[in-house]
């Protein structure tokens, strides 16, 4: 059961695959049981071989010298990576379309074309104690001469202890545009920004989310990406990418799962038979074939219709459909698959375990499973089921 897909995206799926399979996935049990971290030198290895198969530049257009890879190629990319625990595919950053769309050319090379040659990482700083999958924003960007003065608290910052600096949301205080949002990148080594903690999560990634608290801090007005008060626009570009490619990683993890199980099925045996004669194992595994298949299916309409340019506002219930669905397909079939498994599954040392763990989070970030429900109902009550 495959995804017609040309040799462009089956090229594309072949390097995510091989890179997975040779380069990542060998060192994730050295991940799990050392707090997500692994040796520096393979942590290089990793960045670098992904920037040469120019997964950091998928989304660039070529013009920057990116790749401008199609939704679709990068699609399957993501879903290949996916297949890996520990986030040992987040070994590299990416740049993503809207940025070029949004940024300046001072910006460009000071923060986003830097994302692509590895030399720079950054981190998204939007949730706050308040406001999860709504985006309400209470951090404020207060005018001062040149600038702004930043104000608030930021929870679940992913990845920003590896990183060097913030594209943050804040809440415009005065001025023309008060009450709107706008995003702004911020050098960490500012003055008045400080960690208030960094939580413990189930999973077990190198890659934290701590909390980080703002106090004035200044950031001049050529840090701002794009026209004041426009930031909730580039906020929903980033969302529409995040939560499609969100749905590929779900796919992938997905497969991988329904590989080992139909592989221990096989050969464990009950007296004289295989797991696999056992009809109801059989049925727990013909209902997570077919949820996945309907999950790639999903996520592969997003990804042709984003490159057929359909209307911006389908796109974004299409978005929430395809990680709906696969997100809450990959966490049924992982529970399957660890109760397949039996006390095995239940082992750290068995992906079916980490992935059980790591895919929960996929309902919640990047606008939870209700969220996800509100955005299709909304575009469903508005232009009916042909106009999604």
């Amino acid at each position: 059961m495959h995804i017609r897909l040309d040799e462009t995206a089956l090229a594309w799926r072949e390097r995510a695959a091989q890179f997975a399979t040779r380069e990542l996935i060998p060192h994730e049990l050295e991940a799990e049981f050392n707090g997500g971290v692994l040796p520096a030198a393979v942590k290089a290895r990793h960045k670098q071989l992904a920037i040469e198969l120019g997964f950091s530049a998928m989304d660039v257009p070529a013009a920057h010298g990116g790749r401008e890879a199609r939704t679709v190629d990068q699609v399957a990319v993501w879903e290949q990576l996916g297949r890996v625990t520990n986030a040992l595919c987040w070994c590299f950053s990416e740049a993503q379309r809207w940025m070029f769309e949004a940024c300046t050319r001072e910006q460009l090379e000071r923060y986003i074309l830097p994302l692509v040659s590895g030399k720079r990482k950054e981190c998204y700083a939007i949730t706050e104690s308040g406001s999860g999958s709504e985006v309400d924003i209470q951090t404020s960007a207060r005018r001062c001469p040149g600038g702004y003065l930043i104000t608030g608290e930021k929870w679940y910052v992913t990845s920003a202890n590896h990183a060097d600096y913030f594209i943050l949301q804040a809440r415009l205080a005065d001025g023309p545009h008060a009450g709107a949002h706008a995003l702004f990148f911020i050098d960490m080594d500012q003055a008045g920004i400080e960690v208030v903690r960094t939580p413990l999560f189930c999973h077990t990634f190198s890659d934290h989310h701590p909390t980080y608290r703002f106090t004035e801090v200044r950031v001049d007005e050529r840090w701002r990406l794009g026209p004041e008060g426009d930031g909730m626009s580039f906020t929903h570009s980033w969302f529409r990418r995040e939560r499609l490619m969100i749905a590929a990683r779900s796919c992938g993890a997905a497969g991988r799962l329904l590989e080992e199980a139909r592989q221990f099925a096989a050969t464990r045996r009950v007296g004289a038979e295989t797991l696999a004669d056992k009809q109801l194992i059989q049925a727990m595994l013909a209902d997570s074939v077919t949820e996945l298949w309907a999950a790639r299916l999903l996520t592969y309409e997003t990804a042709a219709a984003h490159d057929r340019g359909d209307e911006v506002r389908s796109l974004h219930a299409q978005c929430s459909i395809a990680k709906l669905y696969a997100t809450e397909a990959a966490n049924r079939i992982a529970d399957r698959v660890l109760q397949i498994f039996g006390g095995r599954g239940y082992l750290r040392e068995n992906a079916a375990e980490r992935f059980f763990r790591e895919l929960r989070v996929d309902r919640i970030w990047e606008g939870a499973s209700e969220i996800q429900r509100l955005i299709i109902a909304r575009a469903f009550l508005k232009r009916g089921f042909e106009g999604l």
